[in-house]
């Protein structure tokens, strides 16, 4: 497994990252988007996302035998105010992959970029109560309060959304 920076998508990738993306989105999973999601909707979503590549948000895939298993998104922030931290955005990994800490390879790979980058502190949001929130506090995230009925669900109904934080190097004074 390879894990590696997109700084454009071709056809192909695009693809790949559509058929992760549907995966995600019909099995449950709410990420800013409703089940069924269609092919159409999921192309548009990765053109959107390469265009926005080299403008603040960074794209990490996870490959195994050269085929996109996992991604994850980095937006770093670009106000003057704000320029210390980053958002993670979009974690997937194929059903058939997941299990073999695919996911926590990501948060680490955007983690360590985020630092080189001179990042301090990253937030993230996820549905609150889910497999994903367990898996980001166990990864040190924390979590620093809960919106109710921040989202649709993918099934249409309300839910709430936890949100997240992390310290990732000290801030020196």
């Amino acid at each position: 497994m390879q894990i590696r920076q997109l700084r454009s998508l071709d056809s192909k990738q695009i693809n790949e990252l559509c058929e992760l993306l549907i995966e995600t989105v019909d099995g449950g999973a709410s990420v800013g988007f409703l089940a069924p999601l269609t092919m159409l909707t999921a192309v548009e979503y990765w053109k959107t996302v390469a265009a926005a590549l080299g403008t603040g948000l960074i794209l990490l895939v996870a490959e195994v035998n050269g085929k996109i298993v996992g991604s994850i998104q980095l937006e770093l922030c670009r106000k003057e105010n704000g320029l210390h931290r980053g958002e993670i955005q979009k974690l997937f990994v194929l059903r058939s992959h997941r299990g073999n800490k695919i996911a926590t390879q990501l948060m680490n790979s955007a983690e360590l970029l985020a630092v080189s980058l001179g990042k301090t502190l990253l937030v993230l949001y996820t549905h609150a109560g889910s497999k994903a929130e367990q898996l980001y506090e166990y990864l040190g995230w924390v979590r620093g309060g809960v919106i109710p009925d921040f989202a649709v669900g993918t099934d249409g109904s309300l839910h709430s959304t936890a949100f997240l934080y992390k310290h990732i190097k000290p801030v020196s004074i």
